[in-house]
Parts: structure tokens; sequence; C-alpha cells
């Protein structure tokens, strides 16, 4: 994708493509930004893995909505990173007490895991034609991130290909206590009709904003339905009489003549986003999805 620069006027200048000297700077920013980038907290780096096949995670973190994440970088084409990347997130599944104890370490104040919905997340420069395609026939929870290096200071990233996969885990305490697994149909669940119409209009809206197929992911969690694109740009939450939006978007840069937004970010509230609204009749539905197109068009 070519970059121009405008230097006042009308002037463009086209802004070479260029590279890393080494590999290991890409890996160094991603996890100085995890955050700003991915809406990943981060956990470790290089972090050591043991058993039959021993080997080291490039970047390990929990996102946002409690996921355990795994970031791989592609270093080549010939470099099999996909299938090393789903060995270490199978590995990483068997061995749930090895993150909770690294998650702990790492992160200040208490943690709650949603193993349901883990992440596996693929960054390369490019990728060999059979390689998107093979993704989609495994139908895998992997994201193919690429990136480009304009400049020395200007880096683009591209989310290729993503889908989402709930993995139903075996107990994993000694009482036998099953995993929580959640659903869109646990969220619908007992809900009045006008009420699931609502929620899957927007949700159709939603998906809509996409340019391509596995452009939005979607996650059920405990407490509400997460869309990202690379990092959450809503939140849904289904209530008894209406249908709570939480937009990824400072509050004072949405634009909202209608004035149906609320700031919340300094009260209490689920989901990531800090800006609220309320919709409860599909009159409204159109409006909303305006405002959580801006939130979208952040992480683009």
């Amino acid at each position: 994708m070519p970059l121009f620069h405008i230097n006042g006027g009308d002037k463009a200048y086209r802004i070479a493509p260029s590279h890393f000297s080494l590999e290991r700077q890409l890996q160094r920013i991603v996890e100085a930004n995890l955050l700003e980038m991915f809406g990943v907290q981060f956990i470790a780096s290089e972090f050591v893995i043991r058993g039959e096949q021993p080997g080291r995670i490039d970047t390990l973190g929990l996102d946002l909505d409690g996921a355990p994440t795994i970031i791989e970088y592609k270093r080549d084409q010939n470099e099999n990173v996909i299938n090393q990347g789903l060995y270490y997130m199978n590995w990483l599944l068997d061995h749930r007490g090895d993150f909770v104890v690294a998650a702990r370490e790492a992160l200040a104040g208490g943690i709650e895991i949603n193993w349901g919905n883990p992440r596996l997340m693929i960054i390369a420069e490019s990728y060999a034609k059979w390689d998107t395609h093979a993704v989609k026939l495994m139908g895998e929870a992997i994201e193919l991130w690429t990136y480009t290096l304009y400049g020395d200071d200007l880096l683009y990233l591209e989310l290729v290909y993503g889908q989402q996969r709930s993995f139903q885990l075996p107990p994993e305490d000694k009482e036998g206590k099953a995993e929580a697994h959640y659903t869109i149909d646990y969220h619908l669940a007992k809900r009045a009709k006008n009420v699931q119409e609502l929620y899957q209009a927007i949700r159709e809206g939603i998906f809509a904003l996409e340019r391509e197929e596995g452009d939005i992911i979607e996650t059920p969690n405990k407490l509400y339905i997460a869309y990202r694109h690379g990092r959450n740009f809503c939140e849904v939450e289904v209530q008894a009489r209406a249908v709570k939006l939480h937009i990824d978007i400072p509050y004072e840069r949405l634009e909202d003549p209608r004035g149906m937004a609320r700031d919340v970010s300094d009260i209490g509230h689920w989901g990531t986003g800090a800006t609220n609204v309320k919709i409860d009749s599909i009159e409204q539905v159109e409006y909303a999805l305006g405002l959580i197109e801006q939130a979208y068009r952040l992480t683009m």
C-alpha cells in the first residue's frame, strides 16, 4: 500500500517502505505498545515452555477481555510459524496453571481469565497464498497480521484474516467444576423478543462494517459480547429491556449530534469502552451504528 506525506500545499511525496535491520526490533516495538495496538496487557517475552517439544513463545499477554494471548512473529516465507503457534496454544490450554502464575506475577491486581476464547496472533511482512487458505480450512482461532515499515518512524499494521473459535475445556480443579462457556445464546436467553431483535439488528450492522471476511471478530464473554478489529471497538451488553453499547472511543472525540452517548470514564462499568449508549427501540439502531463505526475506524 503506497503511503504519501503532504508537506504543505498540494504536493504529496511517496514514503518508500523500509525494513527493520533486526526482526527483534519489531517484537520490541509491539511488546512496548501491546495495549495501544491490540488491547493486550504484556506478560512475558520469550516465555519458555517445557515438555516433549520445548520452545519459547515470542510474546505472551492477556487481553482486556481476559483472553490469554500468544503472538508469534514470522521472520521469513519458509518458516512454519502457524503450526508452531498452534502447538504453543494447545500447550497453554493444557498448562493453564503456568499461565496464571505468569499473569499474576506480571499484572498488578486481580485477573480474570477467559479460557474459552484464547487468541493466537501471527505478525509477518507477508504470507504465502496458501497460508490464509490453510487457516480458513483449519477453523482455528488465528489472527494473521501484516506489517509495513515506512521510513524509520511509521509502522502500518493490517489484519489479513481472523476468526474466533470458542474452546470447550475440561475441568481444571479436583472437584470437577466445569469451565464456564459463553455464547450468543447465553446472552439472549430469557430476554424479550424485542430485545433479541434489537441485538440482532446491531450485530448485523456491526458485521456490515467489515471490509472483508474475518475483519471483525466477535467474542461472547460473561458480561458482554465484544467486537474487535485488532483491539475492541465495541462491547454489547444485552439487558432485560434494552441493549447497552460500550463504545471504545473517548467521549470528547465522538460525533454525537443527538446527545445519546454518556461519558462513563470515571464510573464503574462493564466493557472496555468508556462511552455508553443505551438502545431501547429499533429506530435508534441506525444512528447507534454510526457511533460504533467511528470507534471501528480508529482501529483501521
